[in-house]
C-alpha cells in the first residue's frame, strides 16, 4: 500500500528497548540484520516495510533513522564496506541503493519479477548481489552509470549469494539443491559446484582458502571444498532448516540460525560448537556478531530484536520475545478475531497509532474514505479512491482480493473466498474498530 515515493524520517532520539540493548522500533517481524563494518551501527529490515539504522556504540542503542518506501516487506539489508551506504531487497522486487547520513535514495534497481530474499556487496563496494525468487540472480552497479545484469541458470528459486574474498566469484544458493559459482567481471556462470539436494538456504565464505559453509533446508550445516566439490565436514543438523548464517572472521567464529529457534555458535579453528542458544517461541530469521565477537544479535517473529551476551554468559537468561503474539491464536478464539489476529494484525492496529506497521490503522475505519489517513504514505490506488469503507465495500474487498478491487495496491493478497468467513471478520472489525466516529468524519472529510 505504499506508493513510490521514498520517504525516510530521522528520529533524534532512541526509542526504549524491550530490555538494555535490545532494538525495539520496528511494527512487524524482523527478517534482516546487519552489523556496519565499524561494529558501531546495526541495519535491520522488516515485514512492516522498512529499514532502520540504529546507533549502538553507546550504553542503549538509538534509532537513527527509519527508511520507508518499498512497497513489502524488507528480507535484506547489507553495509557497503565503508559503511556510508546500504543495499535493499524487498518483496517488491526491487533493490534500494541508500545514503545512510542523509537517507537519500541514490538508485532504486528494477528487473527482479519475484521476491528479492538475500543481498551481498563486493569486498570493493562496487556492485552488489541479489539473490531472487524468480530463479534469478542480479549484478547491480553501485556508482554511475549504475548497470545491471540478471544471471540465470537455476532451475528454481535463489536464496542466497555471497561474493569471494577478492570479489572476483560470486556463490549462490537456491531451492534446486545446488551451489554454483559465477564469473562477477563477465557476468556469466562457471559451474554448478554442488548438487546437495536439498534447498540451500545460506552460504559464508570463510577464511580458510577455498572453503564455503552452506546452511539447508534440511537443517544441515556442511563445510564445502569449492575447489573440489567435495563436502569436507558435517557439523551436525539443526531440527529445521536452516534460515540465517553469519561470520566474524576477525574472532574465528560462525553461527547458523534455525527454524528450530537454536543458534550454533561454532569456533573455526577447532570446529566446535562454542555456544548455543534457544529461543523457543520461533524461528532465527537473521543475526550477525557484534564486532567483538563476544554477542550477536539475532531476530524472528518478534518486533525486537535481541542482543545475546556469549562472554562472559549471563545464568538463567530467560528466553525471549511473548508467546504467542498477537497473529497465533487458536481456534477457541472467535471467528472473526481469529481472522484478523491471522490475516489482519501483523500489517494493521486498531487502536489510533499506526504502531509503525506496514498498513495503517483501521481506529474508525467504517465510514472513512480510503487513503486518507494523515502521515500514512498510500499507493496511488487508494490515494486517488472514492472507495467509503462500509460492510459492503469491505466484503468486496476481501471476496475479489485486493489486487482486483483496488488494482496497483500493495495490499497483501487476502482473498477469503467462505462468505462466512467473510461477514465474521467485518462484524468484528465493525466492534472492534469503532472510535469517535463524528470526529473521525470531520478530520477526514466524509460526508
Amino acid at each position: 500500500m505504499r506508493n513510490l515515493a521514498l520517504v525516510c524520517v530521522v528520529v533524534m532520539a532512541g526509542l526504549g528497548a524491550a530490555r538494555a540493548g535490545d532494538l525495539k522500533g520496528h511494527g512487524g517481524p524482523i527478517k534482516a540484520l546487519q552489523i556496519s563494518p565499524d561494529g558501531t551501527r546495526v541495519l535491520s529490515g522488516s515485514f512492516d516495510y522498512s529499514m532502520i539504522s540504529w546507533n549502538i556504540s553507546g550504553d542503549t542503542p538509538d534509532l537513527l533513522m527509519r527508511f520507508l518506501g518499498h512497497d513489502a516487506a524488507v528480507n535484506a539489508v547489507a553495509f557497503t564496506p565503508d559503511g556510508a551506504r546500504a543495499v535493499t531487497g524487498s518483496d517488491d522486487g526491487t533493490v534500494g541503493l541508500w545514503d545512510i547520513g542523509s537517507g537519500q535514495l541514490i538508485r532504486r534497481f528494477q528487473g527482479h519479477k519475484g521476491k528479492v530474499v538475500d543481498i551481498a556487496v563486493s569486498p570493493d563496494g562496487r556492485t552488489a548481489a541479489s539473490a531472487a525468487w524468480d530463479r534469478t540472480i542480479g549484478l547491480w552497479q553501485l556508482t554511475e552509470p549504475y548497470g545491471s545484469d540478471l544471471l540465470t541458470g537455476h532451475t528454481n528459486n535463489v536464496n542466497t549469494v555471497t561474493f569471494s574474498a577478492d570479489g572476483a566469484l560470486l556463490f549462490s544458493g537456491g531451492y534446486d539443491g545446488t551451489i554454483r559459482s559465477w564469473d562477477v567481471v563477465r557476468r556469466r556462470p562457471l559451474r554448478t559446484v554442488l548438487r546437495y539436494g536439498w534447498g540451500v538456504n545460506t552460504l559464508e565464505v570463510l577464511n580458510q582458502p577455498d572453503r564455503l559453509l552452506f546452511g539447508a533446508l534440511d537443517g544441515a550445516v556442511k563445510l564445502l571444498n569449492v575447489g573440489t566439490g567435495d563436502i569436507t565436514k558435517d557439523l551436525g543438523v539443526h531440527e529445521g532448516p536452516v534460515l540465517s548464517s553469519a561470520i566474524s572472521k576477525e574472532k574465528d567464529l560462525v553461527a547458523t540460525g534455525g527454524g528450530d529457534g537454536r543458534i550454533n555458535v561454532w569456533s573455526i579453528a577447532e570446529w566446535r560448537v562454542k555456544f548455543t542458544f534457544d529461543n523457543p517461541v520461533g524461528p532465527v530469521w537473521a543475526l550477525d556478531f557484534l564486532s567483538d565477537g563476544k554477542g550477536m544479535y539475532f531476530a524472528g517473529l518478534d518486533d525486537v530484536a535481541f542482543l545475546w551476551q556469549m562472554e562472559p554468559a549471563k545464568p538463567f537468561e530467560p528466553a525471549r520475545g511473548k508467546f504467542p503474539r498477537r497473529f497465533q491464536v487458536g481456534s477457541d478464539v472467535e471467528l472473526g478475531e481469529r481472522q484478523f489476529a491471522r490475516k489482519c494484525s501483523i500489517c494493521h492496529t486498531l487502536t489510533p497509532d499506526d504502531a509503525n506497521r506496514a498498513g495503517p490503522t483501521l481506529y474508525n475505519l467504517f465510514g472513512r474514505r480510503a487513503g486518507t489517513i494523515p502521515g500514512y504514505v498510500y499507493s496511488k490506488a487508494l490515494t486517488g479512491s472514492t472507495i467509503v469503507w462500509t460492510a459492503k465495500t469491505i466484503g468486496e474487498l476481501f471476496a475479489q482480493g485486493p489486487e482486483h478491487y483496488t488494482p496497483g495496491t500493495k495490499m497483501p493478497l487476502q482473498r477469503i473466498k467462505s462468505e462466512k468467513i467473510r461477514n465474521a471478520l467485518i462484524a468484528y472489525l465493525e466492534r472492534a474498530t469503532k472510535g469517535d466516529r463524528l470526529e473521525a468524519s470531520e478530520a477526514q472529510g466524509v460526508q
